[in-house]
C-alpha cells in the first residue's frame, strides 16, 4: 500500500525552536509522486510551513497514532491557498473521502461565518523523499 492510499497520515511540521508538531490529515494522490490534503489558512500547520517547508508523514489512524511497522518518511510541503491548485486538490479529495468531505467541508464553512478560522481555503501538496537538509528555512 503507498501513502495515498493510506485513510489518514501524520504530518510532522516543525516550530520556530525547531521542535516537531504531529498532526493527522487526510491524503490524496496529487500525482507526479506528490501527496496532498486541503485544510485552513489560518491553521498552525500552515503558519509553521511558512517558516519551514520540511515535513515528515507516516501512516496513522484519525487519533495520530502511527501504525506500528512503519516509519516516517521525508518530504518538502508547497502551500497553495485559493487557486487552481486548491481547486484540483479539493476535488481529489472529496472523490476519496465522499460524505465524510461534505460534513467536514460544511463545518469549515460554519466556523469562517462566525470567525473560527478561514475556512478550507488551502493545498497542502507534498513531494516525498529527495528532501534535503540544506534548504531548511531559518526560524523568524
Amino acid at each position: 500500500m503507498s501513502l495515498a492510499d493510506e485513510k489518514y497520515l501524520s504530518l510532522t511540521t516543525y516550530k520556530r525552536d525547531s521542535t516537531s508538531s504531529a498532526t493527522p490529515v487526510w491524503v490524496v494522490d496529487a500525482g507526479d509522486g506528490t501527496l496532498a490534503f486541503t485544510t485552513f489558512s489560518s491553521s498552525l500547520k500552515v503558519k509553521r510551513l511558512g517558516r519551514n517547508r520540511h515535513v515528515l508523514v507516516q501512516p496513522c489512524d484519525a487519533r495520530g497514532n502511527v501504525r506500528e511497522g512503519t516509519a516516517p518518511v521525508a518530504g518538502t510541503a508547497e502551500v497553495h491557498v485559493g487557486g487552481p491548485e486548491f481547486e484540483r486538490v479539493q476535488a481529489l479529495v472529496k472523490a476519496k473521502y465522499g460524505v465524510q468531505f461534505t460534513m467536514i467541508n460544511l463545518v469549515g464553512k460554519v466556523r469562517k461565518l462566525v470567525g473560527k478560522d478561514s475556512g478550507t481555503d488551502t493545498a497542502i501538496v507534498i513531494t516525498v523523499g529527495g528532501a534535503d537538509d540544506d534548504t531548511a528555512d531559518d526560524a523568524d
